[in-house]
């Protein structure tokens, strides 16, 4: 068994590669029962969602490694920062899907949904294995 900050990497990677998977599998339904158009969508509401996870998979590696130099507090300023930034991400990129892109709304939302409930999933999943 590796260290702590090795098992976390790991089930991160897990996380991201389910993350992939779920909005790939979301995507093909799209496309199976709507089009290309509705597909595309759904993918980029799933990315939108993998991509915060990989912020927070980044900021949480960071403040894990300051918290170990006995800087908490810095530690702690850097996780409320990172939420403060992945919300306006998320909602940049829904603007940016929804207003320029022009992407169709229901399979964005649903793709980003789908992915998103990958993560909850898991957290949850990973804190139980911990009690």
């Amino acid at each position: 068994m590796g260290s702590p900050a090795q098992e976390l990497v790991l089930e991160t990677r897990r996380v991201i590669g389910l993350q992939l998977l779920v909005s790939g599998l979301v995507a093909a339904g799209f496309l199976v029962g709507k089009g290309p158009w509705e597909a595309l969508s759904a993918a980029y509401g799933g990315l939108i969602s993998v991509l915060s996870a990989l912020l927070l998979s980044r900021g949480v590696g960071k403040a894990g490694a300051v918290a170990q130099q006995g800087e908490k507090k810095k530690g702690e300023a850097i996780l409320y920062v990172g939420a403060a930034v992945r919300f306006a991400l998320v909602l940049a990129c829904f603007g940016i899907g929804l207003a320029v892109l022009m992407l169709a709304p229901l399979p964005m939302v649903m793709g980003f949904i789908a992915v998103q409930l990958v993560f909850i999933f898991s957290a949850k999943r990973m804190k139980q294995e911990q009690s």
